[in-house]
């Protein structure tokens, strides 16, 4: 059995274990990305509605499940209810969720809501949690030999910042269409050998430092740095819409 019906099934089993409804189920991490290592793992995330009823009670209702975690699988979700809090904040998790390439299921009320949920990204959000997310992988960045994916999780996160800064929107989640809109040209056959490296190799493959890489990480993070410190706050507050979202998902 391909992987994909086995993720199909897993998906069914979780909606009746946890007699939940799945609303969207994707692919996160380096197989959204574009560039996976032979062995890497499939990162399964989804989001969920439980019963209107549930919604409803006193008790607490945990509003996430961990499903599977192995050398395979790694299968989590998170309940709308904290989908919609965390789209409150502008959380970029949720965005790159609701934009996967790789889609397992997904119910016709997320295509119709997409454009409503992309209304709360807020740039300044966006360009704090990827340049944070470049900063703390750069510190791995420092020993004689580096594994490769961690320049992906430095050199992803800064195309993303360059792609907010000129769109004003959600970046894309393939990483080769962030490649193609925003890396140097000079970088660019850089970047194609290490992808090349990358998929071709197990997870913890470590080469020496890429020299031209390491200066361009280093430039990109100080200009985008100072550029973040001087933007204005542009979050959307509106409970109300996300009220309404949520209304419209638990009486599906």
């Amino acid at each position: 059995m391909i992987i994909e019906n086995i993720i199909s099934d897993k998906i069914i089993e979780i909606q009746q274990k946890e007699n939940i409804k799945i609303l969207h189920a994707v692919e996160s991490g380096s197989r959204a990305w574009g560039f996976a290592s032979p062995d890497s793992d499939y990162d399964v995330r989804f989001i969920y509605a439980r019963n209107e009823n549930d919604y409803l009670r006193l008790e607490k209702i945990r509003d996430t499940i961990e499903y599977e975690l192995n050398d395979i699988y790694d299968i989590n979700g998170w309940d709308i209810s904290k989908t919609l809090r965390l789209l409150h904040n502008s959380n970029p998790t949720v965005f790159e969720w609701i934009h996967s390439p790789i889609v397992y299921s997904s119910h016709s009320i997320i295509k119709e809501l997409t454009t409503e949920i992309d209304s709360f990204f807020s740039c300044k959000s966006g360009i704090y949690h990827y340049i944070s997310t470049a900063l703390n992988n750069s510190k791995y960045l420092k020993d004689e030999y580096i594994k490769i994916k961690k320049y992906f999780y430095v050199i992803r996160p800064l195309l993303a910042c360059r792609w907010i800064l000129e769109n004003k929107t959600p970046p894309p989640v393939l990483f080769q269409k962030l490649v193609d809109s925003f890396a140097d040209e000079n970088i660019k056959p850089v970047i194609a050998e290490l992808v090349r490296i990358k998929t071709e190799v197990p997870e913890t493959e470590k080469r020496k430092h890429i020299p031209e890489l390491d200066r361009y990480i280093e430039k990109n993070i100080t200009e985008i740095k100072e550029y973040a410190d001087s933007m204005k706050d542009d979050k959307k507050r509106d409970w109300k819409q996300l009220d309404e979202m949520f209304l419209k998902c638990i009486k599906l």
